[in-house]
Formats: C-alpha cells, structure tokens, sequence
C-alpha cells in the first residue's frame, strides 16, 4: 500500500515535506498543487520546509520545482535505505522567499535549478618572437598559461587580470577575446568554458620580473609552439595555437582547442 504524503518536523523551525512517486497519476498539476499546499502549511509553524528526492525521479523533481521549491544541492549518501546510501537532491522554501508569483521569486526559483558553468579565464602574454608565456603549475605536470577559475558573479577579463595579479604579481589588463573554447567532462572534472584573453606584447625579461605565488606555480617562461606541444597537454597545446592564430584574424570558438565542427575528446 502506498503510503499518503506527509510532513513532519526534522529539527527545531526545519520541517520535511515527502510525497509518493505516483502522486502525480491524479495528474501533474493537482499534485503540485497538493505539494505546494502542503509546503505553505509546513511554513506557518516552520522557517523551513525542504524536500529530499532521488535524483532518479525526475517526476517528483519538477513537482518540487512548481510547488515552489529551490533546488539546493545533492546529499551524497544522505539517505541510507537497507543498509545502503542513496544520494538525495535537497529542495527547500523558506518563509522569507518572496512569493513565485512575484518576478523576483519566480527568478529566484529559476535560478535555483537552471544549469551553472564553470568558467576559466587565461591570457595570451608573447614576446616580439612570439613565444608564448606559460606557467609550470605545481598541482599538475602539464603547463598552461597564466589565469585561473573565476569567482561567481566575476567578469571574465576582469578575473583573468585579478588571477594574474595574484599569481604572477603583475598587473596585465585584459585585452580583446581571442578564443572562447569549451572543455568537456574530463577526469573528474565538469564541463567548463575558458575564455582566453589577449594580454599583449612584452619584453623578454617578463619571466624574471614576476614574482610567483609559489603554491600555485613553480616558474614561467616564454615557449616557442614546439615547447608549448612538449610541456602542455594536447588540449592546452592547440588551444594556445587557436589564441595565436586569433591576434590577426579575430575570436574564434572552438571545443578542446578545435574547431566547433571537430570531434572534440581530450
């Protein structure tokens, strides 16, 4: 026998609303409605009201979703059923949230499930040969160019000049896009884009000048493309020869440092 909807208090002011998965075969609408009944209720003795859904249960996800609550994040394994852990998709609503019938709730609520990136921003940094600065990394064995991850609500170019500051000690004012080119999933990490800058012409002496957040990296010099090929990973290598060939000819989109139209595996 399926077991009716429910809500109970889990800790002081947090209360837990848990409905079957087959509550929508009265059909979609009515069971968000009933969801969002049952929210509003729990939010009259609560602050709180949240769900934990299995990320299996796409169904139950967007019933969550329009009865009004934000998706928060995964608990890895907060859920032990038979003596194994499941992971959960925690929603919630708190009693602050403006309503969603209102335009700032209802972005709010949209905000919380629409898909985040991870973006990175890098500078192209050459001397008058054209050697291109790169960065040995002290975290990993192949080298890249100066820039990093940026910070959530951080422009790109104004990121990349901030990373630079930081780890190199010098000032170098994002130039023009050269490339905006898209990594996929890779070992472990998430998809991501990362947008590389022109960060211009320099003296030689550049490398000698920095003063390096050691850390984080090790040293930097100017490479030749051939250097470049031997010390960078593959995707590294041809995304800085996309950059490159992007000074004169203007931004290019690419994927793993190839073009769009490529296949595109590390």
């Amino acid at each position: 026998m399926t077991l009716p909807p429910s809500l109970s208090t889990t800790r002081p002011g947090v209360a837990r609303v848990w409905w079957p998965a087959d509550l929508v075969d009265g059909g979609f609408r009515e069971a968000t409605s009933f969801v969002a009944a049952l929210v509003a209720r729990g939010l009259h003795d609560h602050g709180r009201v949240e769900a934990w859904i299995d990320p299996a249960d796409e169904t139950s996800q967007r019933v969550a979703t329009w009865a009004g609550l934000q998706r928060e994040g995964i608990v890895r394994g907060g859920h032990v059923e038979d003596g194994q852990h499941h992971d959960r998709i925690v929603y919630a609503r708190l009693a602050t949230d403006p309503p969603i019938t209102e335009p700032g709730g209802f972005r709010a609520l949209l905000n919380s499930f629409l898909p985040r990136k991870r973006a990175i921003g890098q500078m192209l940094m050459r001397d008058p040969d054209d050697r291109v600065l790169m960065c040995e990394l002290t975290y990993k064995p192949d080298w890249d160019l100066p820039g990093g991850v940026l910070e959530v609500g951080e422009s790109p170019a104004t990121g990349v000049t901030r990373e630079i500051d930081e780890e190199c000690g010098i000032h170098v004012p994002a130039g023009r896009l050269l490339v905006t080119d898209w990594l996929p999933e890779w070992s472990g990490w998430d998809d991501a884009l990362c947008l590389v800058f022109d960060g211009g012409v320099h003296d030689v002496d550049l490398p000698q000048r920095v003063t390096l957040e050691e850390r984080e990296i090790r040293a930097v010099r100017f490479c030749t493309l051939d250097e470049v090929r031997a010390n960078a990973a593959e995707f590294t290598a041809r995304r800085v020869e996309a950059a490159l060939a992007s000074v004169p000819s203007g931004a290019a989109y690419t994927e793993s440092g190839r073009p769009a139209s490529s296949p595109h595996p590390h």
